[in-house]
């Protein structure tokens, strides 16, 4: 498949179960899965407004393992915005971002001009928690990047994960709302109501 100028890449990364899926599949599909099965990547695509027109938000899930750093850089040069997920349960999980960060730094130079949310996923499990939200919010600040505590469990701040991620884009508008526009499927959608098709 080529390679679309107008698709807005954002790459998720994490350690392993720190729930990366569950966010992306809360997001994308509205769905929530109890069972851990470990990904290699996967990539999902959803329609959003881009600059007034529509485009293709695609969300890289990557592994949670440090297998695949070839995987890892080609994605971190690609995407243009990232999500660094790390479980508030998890201490270990917030300091395997470090690397993972100082790459995105290495690889696209500065930082500053994109966009990248700090997350700390699970905050349903307040009474296994390891990390503070205020660790959080101070690891966020020293990598100037936004901070969010989500539960894709809850479904708790995942849309506002996302949409908060898309606000941060400079360079163009990006949003989840598809100003007025409305996609070729719901318009189709909307033209058939109401009519019987004889076959």
């Amino acid at each position: 498949m080529p390679e679309q100028s107008n698709d807005y890449r954002v790459v998720v990364f994490g350690a392993g179960g720190v729930g990366k899926s569950s966010l992306v599949l809360r997001f994308v599909k509205g769905t929530f899965r109890e069972s851990y099965i470990p990904t290699i990547e996967d990539t999902y695509r959803q329609v959003i407004s881009c600059d007034k027109s529509i485009c293709t938000l695609q969300i890289t899930d990557t592994t949670g393992s440090h297998q695949f750093p070839a995987m890892q850089r080609l994605s971190i040069s690609k995407g243009h915005a990232f999500i660094l997920v790390y479980s508030i349960t998890s201490r270990q999980s917030l300091e395997e971002l470090k690397p993972i960060y100082e790459q995105i730094c290495q690889i696209k130079g500065d930082i500053e001009s994109i966009p990248m949310m700090l997350v700390g996923n699970k905050n349903d499990e307040n009474q296994n928690r390891e990390v503070d939200s205020s660790e959080g919010e101070a690891m966020a600040k020293k990598w100037k990047c936004a901070f969010m505590e989500t539960s894709a469990k809850m479904n708790h701040n995942v849309k506002e994960l996302f949409q908060e991620l898309l606000n941060l884009e400079k360079r163009r508008t990006v949003s989840l709302q598809i100003d007025g526009k409305k996609s070729k499927q719901q318009k189709r959608k909307e033209k058939l109501k109401g009519k019987c098709v004889m076959m």
